[in-house]
């Protein structure tokens, strides 16, 4: 499984976290198992391969993360939507919105550049164009806004990074 991959069922799981009322370790416990992921594999492709334990960690960390952060993360993308009441923004978008911005905050291993990437390839894979163009939109603001440029000029990490 890619990390690509396992970003996508991220994506799926903090969307599901947003119909369900569960917490993000109620959740993974639930869907991050062998039979889960057989019986969903069966149907869709993305969980025909279980994944392995630095996949499942990664996966952890992004579901958990935004999660725990989603204020912060919703008000970020509320900032970024001008003119856009933020309950009015399409759900798969906000989730994909949601996991990338964790990745730019607190994944400082994850360049900027490549979190926004996957999450335009993402949305082109589940949206309209115009809701990629937003998503698009949006990130970039953000980036642009919230991460410093370092000295050659590239983005770095938020400037309320902890």
């Amino acid at each position: 499984m890619t990390r690509t991959a396992a970003r996508e069922i991220a994506v799926h799981f903090t969307f599901e976290l947003g119909f369900t009322g569960q917490t993000a370790e109620a959740l993974l416990a639930q869907a991050m198992n062998r039979t889960t992921f057989a019986s969903i594999g069966e149907e869709e492709p993305l969980y025909s391969e279980y994944p392995n334990e630095t996949q499942r960690a990664y996966i952890s960390a992004l579901v958990k993360g935004v999660y725990e952060h989603a204020p912060e993360l919703d008000e970020y993308i509320s900032r970024y939507a001008i003119g856009w009441n933020f309950a009015r923004l399409n759900r798969v978008a906000v989730a994909i919105m949601r996991v990338a911005m964790y990745e730019i905050l607190y994944m400082q291993d994850i360049p900027n550049a490549a979190a926004i990437n996957e999450a335009v390839e993402l949305t082109k894979h589940y949206e309209e164009p115009e809701v990629v163009s937003f998503v698009n939109g949006i990130l970039g603001s953000f980036v642009r806004s919230e991460c410093p440029p370092d000295p050659v000029g590239l983005p770095t990490t938020p400037k309320d990074a902890p």
